[in-house]
This record gives C-alpha cells, sequence and structure tokens, in this order.
C-alpha cells in the first residue's frame, strides 16, 4: 500500500502531523482535544511523561486572562492589568480576555472532566500563568504628534515586563505587536532588563505576510516567532525577516475561549505561544540552564520541511525551523555559551559556558573552526581518516542490506521522523483546502477545519 493510501487508511492529516513530528497520537474524549492537532504532532503524551513545565511561572502579557475558565481554574496567578489597576484577571468585558485566555490556555491549559480528557490542554499543563493584562486595543492607536491632547499613548510593554521579572517568571509570552516598527527606549531597556534576570522572552512576528520588523519581536534579544502551516510550510500571512528564529503551529488552532467557550484562529500568537509552552517545558526539565541555553535547545532540535534542508540558517521565513519539542528534551544538545542564538547584552564579557562549548546544529559558531589554518601533516592525516570512515561506512552499508534482505523493511518506512519506541514514516501533514487562512471569529466544537475567511488576520 503506497504512504498515500496509508494515511487516508489511519485518518489523514492528524496522524499525517503525528508522524512528521514524530511521536505517538494523543489520546481523545471529545471534539475539543481532537481539534488540538498541534498536541498530536507534537507526541505530547510522551513528551508529558519528561516535562509538563512544572514549578515554570510563564508570564503572558496579553489582554486579561480569565482564570475561571475550567480549563484553567488553579493555573491562573493573580498578576496584574494595567489598564485598570486591577488583577490580571480582572473584571472585563468577555472580549476583552478573548485573546488572554485563549493564549495562556495553549501554554496551560489542563482540560477538564475525567483525568483532564476534555477541553483544551496546553502543552505545559502545570505550569503556572502570570497574566499582565494590557490594552491590545491601543497597540494601533496612532502616535500623538507633539503638543496634541488628542489620541491615546500607544500601549508600552516596559512596565509589564518588568513587572513580569520581579515577580517570578522565567518565560514571557508576548503575543502582540504595537504601533512602533522598533522598541523604546524604555522597551529595551526592560527587555536588557528580563535578559539580566535570566528569562527568555518570546513574541510573535505579526501577521500581515510582510517583511517589516514588528515590536517587541524585533526587540534586541527577544525571540520571535513565526507561524507554520499544517504541511510544514510557512502561512502565507506570517511576517519574515532577519529577526526570526522559530515557528510553531499557527493554523486552524482550538483554544479556550471567553465570548463562546472555544474559539478556532490562526495567527503567530498561537504559535507564539506554542513556543512559550515549549520553553517552559524545558526550564522545567533543565533548571541550570541559562534562558539563551533554552533557547539553544529549541533553535538546534527543530526541523525543516525537505526543500528547507541543508540551506543557510536563520532563514528570513524558516527561522532555525519548527520546534520539535519531544526531540529538544531528548537530544543531546550540549549547553552552549549561556546566550545561545540571542544577542550578547552590552558589556557581556562571560558570553561562554565551561558546560559545553561547540555546536550541533549551526546555531553557534564553534570555535574550533576559528583558527589560523592546518599543517600539511594535519591534513594527511585527516585525508587518511576519512579513507578509513569511508572503508567502514561501506562495510557497515553492505551488512546492513544483506540482513534487511533476510529480515524484510524496517516497521514504518525509510526516512521516518519516529518518536520514542514508535515507528517512523515518510511524508507530512496532508494540506488542507486552499485558499488564504486568517485569523477565524470563534467557532463551534466539531468545525474543524473551518471554512477560510475573506479578511485579512488579526494576532
Amino acid at each position: 500500500m503506497s504512504f498515500t493510501r496509508t494515511l487516508r487508511a489511519v485518518g489523514g492529516a492528524v496522524v499525517a502531523g503525528a508522524l512528521l513530528f514524530g511521536t505517538a497520537p494523543v489520546a481523545s474524549a471529545d471534539q475539543i482535544r481532537k481539534d488540538q492537532w498541534p498536541l498530536t504532532a507534537f507526541g505530547a503524551d510522551d513528551i508529558w511523561k519528561l516535562s509538563t513545565g512544572k514549578g515554570v511561572t510563564v508570564a503572558v502579557i496579553d489582554q486579561p486572562v480569565d482564570g475561571n475558565h475550567p480549563d484553567l481554574k488553579g493555573n491562573v496567578l493573580p498578576g496584574k492589568s494595567f489598564y485598570t489597576g486591577g488583577g490580571g484577571t480582572a473584571d472585563h468585558p468577555d472580549g476583552e480576555k478573548e485573546h488572554g485566555t485563549a493564549m495562556a490556555s495553549l501554554i496551560a491549559g489542563h482540560g477538564h472532566g475525567p483525568g483532564g480528557s476534555e477541553g483544551v490542554k496546553g502543552l505545559a499543563p502545570d505550569a503556572k500563568i502570570l497574566p499582565l493584562g494590557v490594552d491590545l486595543g491601543d497597540s494601533d492607536a496612532p502616535i500623538p504628534k507633539p503638543g496634541s491632547d488628542s489620541g491615546k499613548e500607544p500601549m508600552s510593554y516596559a512596565e509589564p515586563l518588568r513587572y513580569a521579572v520581579d515577580h517570578g517568571a522565567s518565560v514571557v509570552s508576548m503575543s502582540f505587536d504595537t504601533a512602533f516598527t522598533k522598541p523604546s527606549d524604555a522597551e529595551q531597556a526592560a527587555v536588557d532588563y528580563a535578559r539580566k534576570h535570566d528569562v527568555l522572552l518570546v513574541a510573535s512576528s505579526g501577521n500581515e505576510g510582510v517583511s517589516s520588523p514588528r515590536n517587541p519581536a524585533v526587540a534586541r534579544g527577544v525571540l520571535a516567532v513565526g507561524a507554520v502551516d499544517i504541511d510544514l510550510k510557512v502561512w502565507k500571512y506570517s511576517n519574515y525577516g532577519s529577526h526570526v528564529k522559530l515557528l510553531a503551529p499557527g493554523l486552524h488552532i482550538r483554544s479556550a475561549g471567553v465570548e463562546t467557550p472555544y474559539r478556532l484562529a490562526n495567527g503567530t500568537s498561537d504559535a507564539t505561544a506554542y513556543v512559550s509552552a515549549a520553553a517552559a517545558l524545558l526550564r522545567s526539565k533543565f533548571p541550570d540552564l541559562t534562558a539563551g541555553q533554552i533557547a539553544n535547545r529549541l533553535v538546534k532540535t527543530a526541523g525543516l520541511p525537505d526543500d528547507m534542508k541543508g540551506k543557510k540558517l536563520p532563514n528570513p521565513h524558516y527561522g532555525y525551523g519548527f520546534i520539535k519539542p519531544w526531540k529538544a528534551l531528548t537530544a543531546d544538545v550540549p549547553a552552549g555559551s549561556k546566550n545561545g542564538p540571542l544577542p550578547a547584552l552590552s558589556g557581556d564579557s562571560s558570553s561562554s559556558s565551561p558546560k559545553a562549548p561547540g555546536k550541533a546544529n549551526g546555531a553557534e559558531p564553534d570555535p574550533k573552526f576559528h583558527d589560523n589554518g592546518l599543517s600539511t601533516g594535519a591534513i594527511i592525516g585527516i585525508v587518511g581518516g576519512v579513507v578509513g570512515l569511508l572503508v567502514v561506512v561501506l562495510v557497515v552499508v553492505l551488512v546492513v542490506k544483506k540482513k534487511n534482505r533476510r529480515n524484510g523493511p524496517p516497521p514504518g518506512g525509510p526516512g521516518g521522523y519516529g518518536g520514542p519506541g514508535g515507528p517512523g514514516a515518510p511524508g507530512g501533514f496532508v494540506p488542507q483546502p486552499s485558499g488564504p487562512h486568517q485569523q477565524q471569529p470563534s467557532a463551534a466544537p466539531g468545525s474543524y477545519p473551518p471554512a477560510p475567511p475573506t479578511q485579512p488576520p488579526g494576532q
């Protein structure tokens, strides 16, 4: 049976996603959980045997969060609202809590019902959310002219970011952009303050499909995230540029809602929440790694579609690739410098870590390859070693081919991304119907995938 026919037989896009991202499917008890294809694609059941994000606080700078949602209750800290002065779960109209609640649920939702098997579950279900409410409605406000009292000041994330650092967050998720294309001095100072306190900052690149930089994603030291489609191609509306570092699922994303219990949406916001959750998993399992070294693990274990492999990274559209959380938790990745793929802070003279120099996947230069050249003797030795290695490889290949003739092909087929103990398989996601993919309105359970809308997306 061909691989395409096999995929049809076992269920289409969701199973294909599981094969690509590399682990076993997640059991589900209701349609909402079934709609959460990224959990299946990531192999969340296997991931949660290694880490659930326990002990990690993720600050969500966004709209306020509904901490009473059944899929979030108990995982949301009091926080703060920066436009009412109340808590981060303050009493706001439902529409003003929709986006923040959705992002929080993708990070630390725990579901509900028997064993948490119903509703939305986040990738780091035991992490805590520190909700820091900001007025995202101001993010597109016009910049007031000097001497004018008309209009509002564009929203600044400087104060909430410092608050997050001072109240125990080790990851900050920022699924928004401001009216500026670069951070203000106060915002960049807040970013530097967070980095000096070993906090990892993650921000969405934006949903216009343009190369124009967006703040805070473009701020120096922030991990900028784009969205990947279900066929592992960059979403056509995902903003791009040299600052983009990682991709994560951002289409047909089911999350918790407020105006309706659950919503279905597209955007780099959702992708950012998944990267933040993956960072929480890593910070829980590797508490001794710096924020930059956590970013390093995400970067060096990222995946790429076949047509991108071997190309120079980071790529303006793909960054270093899409996150593979299970691999990031299990791969043998040297810790590397304390800044990882992030730029060093000004005045920072201690950029290297004694734990593990070198590189695994091209994110950091290895100092061994920056000397002043090789001697003739060294070159002869290397050539001899390579020839010997080729002979050994040839022998091994012949032995394996002979063994395969006796035993048949390995389970799962060649070239797979099989997870822990599971079979691999070639191929990728089965694409959904073509057409523009934009931010979706709330949808009723069971409507996945949604019909394409006609308006450009929001975050």
